[in-house]
């Protein structure tokens, strides 16, 4: 869902075109890969309803991996603020296309291709990234094959990935929440 209704110009204020969600420090730690995105769409920012804009503060510990993913709804935009990132995607045609990215760096990446960030460096890494969509959805591959609400079945995902429904089970088994 993208369409939220606007508010009566009666109830707007002040508070809903600022936004200090990206003031604090994410807590890394929280999951096992390691990185948190918090998001700055319009369901956490009203005031950017209908402006088919967006952005997210992306934290990732040292190793930590924001897990390959996509946005069906938007091409996304980044800066690292701090650390070094691997940054890499994979094209419709299958062509990866990555680089180590360092503070005040910029990357892109064409809307619904599979992309990741992963923490090359030894401090924490912070990136900002930035939607041409206010609420850009986003897929993580890991989750949504692994830990799906009723599961994949496993003959599915054995054969998709090419292993033996043992292998499947136990990755499922590392998503048991």
């Amino acid at each position: 869902m993208t369409g939220f209704p606007c508010k009566p110009a009666s109830q707007v204020t002040s508070d809903d075109f600022f936004f200090s969600g990206f003031t604090n420090e994410a807590n890394t730690s929280s999951n096992d890969f390691g990185s948190f995105v918090t998001p700055g769409n319009v369901e956490a920012f009203p005031g950017l309803n209908t402006l088919g804009i967006s952005m997210n503060r992306v934290d990732i510990a040292p190793g930590g991996i924001n897990p390959p993913h996509h946005h069906p709804r938007a091409s996304e935009a980044g800066v690292v603020v701090q650390g070094q990132v691997l940054v890499g995607f994979v094209t419709t045609a299958g062509v990866y296309h990555s680089r180590v990215l360092a503070a005040s760096e910029m990357f892109v990446i064409p809307r619904g291709l599979v992309h990741f960030q992963l923490n090359v460096g030894i401090e924490k890494a912070i990136l900002i990234t930035s939607f041409n969509s206010q609420l850009p959805g986003s897929v993580v591959a890991p989750l949504a094959l692994f830990a799906a609400e009723p599961s994949v079945p496993d003959r599915v995902l054995a054969k998709s990935f090419l292993v033996g429904e043992d292998v499947v089970r136990s990755i499922k088994a590392k998503f048991i929440r």
